[in-house]
This record gives structure tokens, C-alpha cells and sequence, in this order.
């Protein structure tokens, strides 16, 4: 990767023409130990997505991303993705939490439009709020630091500028970490907080809200005060655990449908 390119914060689009008909995923945390859950997204691409006419990857497509030139173990993905975006199925995809540096490279290799977070679009006729959602679990003060330091611009280039050894030694660890972590934090930590989805959706003026992270897929009703809005939260994908779990959000007649893996 060259050093000349933009750090992947900083590649992406803040706009985007309206989403007609389309279908949302997130949290899949692809890697090679979960071949089961590369199978199955690869089916529900073909099988699933090429239903509709645009595709939007709200963050972690990946388990880690250390870099567009360290792609060569994804390469199944990649190109599946491409295939779709050859037969003109729109693909948008936004950074998570696991997968920050996404960059340019693996948007034209993918035939994607890389998207800011948050991001407000016209979804089937509504304004919408879009978010990987990390962003508003602000009681988790440790994890928003860290996210505060791998999204800024010269901690990327930084990093991208290390080895791949290095920097797939980082990643591991980092992985662990976050692991650990997890198992010792109180649950409500770890989801987003209401008060911030609520300033979020005041200041987006947005009816809709739609995001991954928490891999607590459901639907709520926020109130604004004047106003009711909704939050649809997509769930995370694990077809290689015991208690095998995915799904997908679509729209029919306009509205959103959830649908989860049996």
C-alpha cells in the first residue's frame, strides 16, 4: 500500500444517491477459522442480495483487516463481491469497529463505495440514520478511547506503514484483548446508550435509525418528544459456533423486515 493514499478514515463518501431497494448486514467477522459463516454469506449473496438493488455492509464484514495489501487470504470474498457488483447490484460498505482500515484499494477491488460514520441516506422513501453503532456506547469509556486512537488519520498511516507480520501480530492481540475484556464488562456497558441514539437522531432529523455492533438484533421505538422513531439493530453472524446465528435486514412494501437464520 502506498503511503500516498489516504488513510482509510478519511476515504470515505459522506453522501450517497437514495437507497431504493436494499438489503442490510453487519458484524460478520469473516476469517478463515470460520469457513462455515464465509460459506454462508457467500450464499447469501447469491442467493439473498442479488434480490435486491443495492447491498449496505454496516461495519466488521471482517474478524480484522490489517491493511488492503494484506487482502490475499479474502481474496473468495473480494471477488464475490465484485461479481456482484458486475451484475449492478450497488454495494456500500461502512467501517467497524474490527475493520477500520478498509480502504480505497479494497472498494475498487470490490466495486464498493466506502460510506461515513454515521451517515444519513434516503432509505425506501425515509430518512435514515446509518452507524455501525460503536459510536454510541459511550458508557464503555475505555473502548471509545481506543476507537478515538485507530481512527485518527496518523495512527493509520502509522500502522499501515509496519509490516504485515507486524501488523497481523497487532491485530491478534488486540483480538485477546478485546476478549478479555469483554467477559469482565457489565452488559449494558456494551450497548449503545439511549441518550446518545437520541441526540443522534435529533440532530440527523432522521425517522429511521439502523445499525450493527451490540449482536442484538431487534427493532425499538424511540421517542423524540414530538415524534416517533424507529431503530432496527442487525445481528452478528457465527454459523461455525454451537448455537449457529445470522440474518439479514430487507424491506417489503417499504418496510423493514428482519430475518434471522434458523
Amino acid at each position: 500500500m502506498s503511503l500516498a493514499d489516504p488513510p482509510p478514515v478519511l476515504a470515505v463518501s459522506a453522501t450517497a444517491a437514495p437507497l431504493l431497494d436494499p438489503v442490510f448486514v453487519s458484524d460478520l467477522h469473516l476469517a478463515a477459522e470460520r469457513p462455515r459463516t464465509i460459506r454462508r454469506f457467500l450464499q447469501f449473496l447469491q442467493q439473498d442480495a442479488a434480490r435486491h438493488r443495492e447491498l449496505v455492509i454496516l461495519g466488521d464484514l471482517f474478524e480484522f483487516w490489517i491493511g488492503d495489501d494484506g487482502a490475499g487470504a479474502a481474496r473468495p470474498v473480494v471477488d464475490a463481491l465484485a461479481a456482484c457488483s458486475d451484475i449492478g447490484l450497488r454495494l456500500l460498505l461502512m467501517h467497524g469497529n474490527r475493520d477500520p482500515l478498509l480502504g480505497r484499494h479494497f472498494a475498487a477491488a470490490t466495486g464498493g463505495t466506502l460510506l461515513a460514520d454515521p451517515i444519513v441516506l434516503d432509505v425506501a422513501g425515509t430518512k435514515t440514520l446509518l452507524s455501525h453503532g460503536d459510536a454510541w456506547c459511550t458508557r464503555d469509556v475505555a473502548y471509545q478511547q481506543f476507537r478515538a486512537t485507530i481512527r485518527q488519520p496518523q495512527f493509520q498511516r502509522d500502522f499501515l506503514s509496519k509490516s504485515l507480520d507486524e501488523r497481523i501480530a497487532f491485530a491478534r492481540s488486540l483480538r485477546l484483548q478485546s476478549e478479555d475484556a469483554k467477559s469482565t464488562k457489565a452488559i449494558d456497558i456494551m450497548d449503545v446508550t439511549p441518550e446518545a441514539v437520541l441526540a443522534a437522531l435529533r440532530e440527523s432529523g432522521a425517522g429511521r435509525i439502523i445499525h450493527g455492533h451490540t449482536h442484538r438484533p431487534g427493532s425499538h421505538v424511540v421517542d423524540l418528544g414530538d415524534a416517533l422513531a424507529e431503530r432496527w439493530v442487525l445481528p452478528d453472524w457465527d454459523l461455525d459456533d454451537a448455537e449457529p446465528r445470522g440474518g439479514f435486514l430487507e424491506f417489503a412494501d417499504g418496510r423493514p423486515r428482519l430475518v434471522l437464520f434458523d
